[in-house]
């Protein structure tokens, strides 16, 4: 047996004992995390924000150590260190082969760790993890990059990443508004999009925490009160990290004719779209889930080098033990936990 963090009931998050994963095909890895990263939607679901019916395990962020490998030849070994994507996939269907493995064919529908979106996987808060598909999928830890840091890769940093790198490897100094409101994301969309150089970042956000992180991130940072408010000038890139139908439409109404406005929030309902204004501006909207493992490798190579340092945005690192109490009342940004080992490579 081992211990699983688990969400029971709205704003009600316990370690339980869950039966221990084993191998199951040759090509499974088991692993145990050592640090682990909430992401902005983990909030949602331990309050209860989401229409997955508890119980069931947290946790989609996170590095950890080798335990053991099936039969077939993986290249990793006992104690070697890895990156876990939030998603599952078996890297060789024909979406995998575009670098889509948040769309894998072989699985279900958005199949994951932390929810049960496409079943029940697991959370990477449990002492132990089984990675299907485990040489396709896990991505080794460079020596010289924190654990703790290197959980975010598992979807957040990448999602931020690939949300900007794309339009701005289109359009080299493109200006970029972030439309903010949920803990991190926005944070770290602005983070990537200043590491690449964009022209002008420009922030916006009704927290006022996170506008004074923005500005030392490098943005143009505005405290709103509402998503109503005009944001001054169009941009070539917008993207929506509000987590809020308003906050939407706002990155929507704020792009430039022929732009791009990129939405990272997670909505359990319909948002309604300014289609008209869409239309007459001919605006392409981005959305999708995160495609984590084809774009860790750039991400780690960024935080190993220092482009990319996304510490002023993490909460903690806390222990384990602590993570019930921290996650049913968060603090400001990204919380994130380490085991003892996390400091011992």
């Amino acid at each position: 047996m081992m211990r699983s963090l688990t969400v029971v009931g709205p704003s009600r998050v316990e370690w339980r004992e869950a039966p221990s994963p084993e191998l199951q095909e040759d090509t499974d890895v088991l692993v145990r995390p050592i640090a682990s990263a909430t992401c902005d939607l983990d909030r949602r679901l331990v309050l209860g924000d989401s229409p997955f019916k508890p119980p069931y395990a947290l946790g989609h962020e996170a590095v950890g150590e080798v335990v053991a490998t099936g039969d077939a030849p993986c290249g990793l070994r006992p104690g070697d260190r890895v990156v876990i994507p939030w998603h599952i996939s078996c890297g060789t269907c024909a979406e995998c082969g575009r670098s889509m493995p948040g769309a894998c064919r072989s699985v279900h529908r958005l199949a994951s760790y932390g929810n049960t979106a496409g079943g029940h996987w697991g959370g990477l808060f449990d002492e132990l993890v089984r990675v299907p598909w485990g040489a396709r999928n896990l991505v080794a830890l460079p020596p010289d990059v924190d654990p703790v840091v290197a959980a975010f890769c598992s979807d957040s940093l990448v999602d931020a990443y690939r949300t900007v790198s794309p339009p701005l490897a289109a359009q080299p100094g493109a200006t970029v508004l972030v439309v903010g409101g949920t803990a991190s994301l926005g944070l770290l969309t602005v983070l990537s999009a200043v590491a690449l150089a964009a022209t002008e970042v420009f922030y916006v956000d009704r927290n006022p925490r996170s506008v004074q992180t923005a500005a030392r991130l490098g943005a143009t940072a505005m405290l709103i009160t509402s998503y109503s408010e005009p944001v001054s000038g169009v941009f070539d890139l917008t993207v929506d990290a509000s987590a809020d139908t308003e906050g939407l439409r706002r990155a929507l109404k704020s792009t430039r004719p022929g732009g791009t406005c990129v939405s990272r929030s997670v909505y359990f309902t319909e948002p309604a779209l300014p289609y008209l204004d869409l239309y007459a501006s001919g605006v392409t909207l981005v959305t999708g889930p995160p495609h984590a493992t084809p774009h860790m490798p750039e991400v780690l190579r960024l935080l190993s080098s220092g482009a990319l340092d996304p510490r002023p945005v993490l909460a903690g690192p806390y222990s384990y033990d602590e993570a019930p109490e921290v996650l049913r009342d968060p603090p400001p940004g990204k919380p994130a936990f380490a085991h003892p080992r996390a400091g011992a490579a």
